[in-house]
């Protein structure tokens, strides 16, 4: 079995809902005991995925102008930049998890399990 089985189609599919994830989930987690940046960088993060999304040349954008290549690695960029935050910010107990488990994800979805040619048109804009 390929472990390669995220094609840009799927990737397209997945990025509405998680933009709504990363927007609604911190509130029903109550992020941001810690520091209420752990609450608002993710429903940021998730404002702008969900224009990314719309903006991005695949199968749900709505309107067609930024290639997958840059949405890939804006994606990849969040995934580091969440696996960071905790660290950075000071975030610990759930809001520290929350980041790194989704940051975790977002680079192993990336990285990982994109087929091999979105892996590589997502490089080429790196």
């Amino acid at each position: 079995m390929n472990i390669r089985f995220v094609t840009k189609t799927l990737h397209a599919y997945i990025d509405y809902p998680v933009a709504l994830s990363l927007t609604a989930m911190p509130f029903l987690l109550g992020l941001g005991k810690t520091n209420p940046a752990a609450l608002w960088l993710s429903v940021v993060t998730g404002v702008a995925a969900f224009f990314l999304t719309i903006l991005t040349d695949h199968e749900t954008g709505l309107i067609r102008v930024l290639p997958y290549s840059l949405h890939l690695n804006v994606d990849r960029l969040v995934g580091f930049v969440f696996v960071a935050a905790p660290f950075a910010l000071g975030f610990q107990g759930l809001d520290a998890w929350y980041y790194w488990a989704n940051g975790i994800t977002v680079l192993l979805v990336t990285f990982v399990l994109n087929t091999s040619d979105s892996n590589r048109s997502g490089l080429v804009a790196a």
